[in-house]
């Protein structure tokens, strides 16, 4: 290559290269009046800063394009601001809420949440484990109980604020927002035998929550002098679907229920419209129950008996528990059960 165009080749290397932190955090001070510790201040620790104070660097920043070096930050003070969140799955999931209440708390806190998808038999938990430590994450928060053993010690060992919720476990990590999901299963039982119904099909998937409601309804309804509940399991999520299927292939079978619990409020509508289909009545020939109280759960006809979840609360007290860690202050109650409603509608 001649040297003209070698020259005009590294000219315009240089010219395309994208320039980071082209404005620097002394510009973001001069623009709103303000010293470069108060800046530094707003992106750390903004909660110690008047509104106004908040309002004119925030206003700065955005006018000017300015992105802070988060990794240089962090090394620098020995935090990430970043919070790293386990869940079973996004598609059709009851923990949106959760997550959504989550992000927007700690938002305002400047911090980011990082998802990290177990799978919905938890079987993908170890390696997102391993993902999370990695990346020093201020905080932890996990969906349900890890039953390995040396993954629990491992989150002990690191120091990391851990948050198991959506479950009540017997030997926490360090702090819990969730319920009790054997509760869960008796008050579900408990409807049932109220309703009369004595001969139920349980249509869930294979989760340990799950599994958990399920063992605890039967041993609930056997006790009560009811039949053992039949049940139509399937690997993964709950599906539309696959509940549908499940039922459809126990009513061929020529198996009698009156009662029919599912795992999920997406597995019950498949279960209604099957039914329907089939001129089933609900609940008069077949009562059913879903799990979780869905945004559809009251729309659907009939109107669907299920199980709510504050999962907005769950994100909250998980958020403020984070928030008092980073903050040094101490817990006096590091376990929060919020409780769950059952809410009883047209369809058991």
């Amino acid at each position: 290559m001649s040297k003209p165009r070698a020259k005009r080749a590294r000219r315009a290397a240089k010219t395309s290269r994208p320039r980071f932190n082209a404005t620097t955090l002394a510009e973001v001070a001069a623009t709103a009046g303000v010293s470069s510790a108060t800046v530094s201040r707003f992106f750390n620790s903004p909660q110690i800063l008047t509104a106004d104070t908040a309002r004119r660097v925030r206003d700065a920043v955005r006018n000017i394009g300015y992105v802070p070096n988060l990794l240089a930050g962090g090394l620098a003070s020995s935090r990430s601001r970043l919070i790293a969140a386990a869940i079973p799955a996004i598609s059709q999931s009851i923990f949106s809420s959760t997550i959504q209440s989550l992000t927007d708390s700690l938002s305002e806190e400047g911090y980011s949440v990082l998802l990290g998808l177990t799978g919905a038999g938890d079987e993908h938990v170890q390696r997102q484990l391993q993902a999370m430590i990695g990346r020093r994450p201020d905080g932890i928060i996990l969906t349900g109980t890890m039953l390995d053993a040396s993954a629990r010690r491992q989150l002990k060992a690191t120091g990391t604020p851990t948050i198991e919720t959506w479950d009540l476990p017997d030997d926490p990590i360090d702090l819990v927002v969730g319920f009790s999901h054997q509760a869960v299963g008796v008050a579900v039982a408990r409807r049932a035998l109220a309703l009369g119904r004595r001969q139920a099909l349980v249509v869930s998937a294979t989760g340990v929550r799950a599994l958990a409601r399920r063992y605890s309804f039967a041993r609930t309804m056997l006790e009560n002098g009811a039949l053992e509940p039949s049940v139509s399991t399937f690997t993964g999520p709950s599906t539309y679907g696959r509940a549908r299927r499940a039922v459809a292939a126990h009513l061929d079978s020529g198996q009698r229920t009156d009662l029919i619990v599912c795992s999920s409020d997406w597995g019950a509508h498949g279960v209604l419209d099957e039914l329907r289909q089939r001129g089933i009545r609900v609940p008069d020939d077949i009562a059913v129950i879903g799990f979780g109280d869905l945004d559809f759960a009251a729309e659907l006809n009939p109107s669907l008996t299920t199980v709510k979840i504050d999962g907005a609360v769950i994100g909250k007290h998980a958020a403020r528990f984070l928030m008092l860690r980073a903050r040094g202050e101490t817990i006096d109650n590091p376990v929060v059960n919020i409780g769950f409603s059952l809410i009883e509608r047209q369809s058991g």
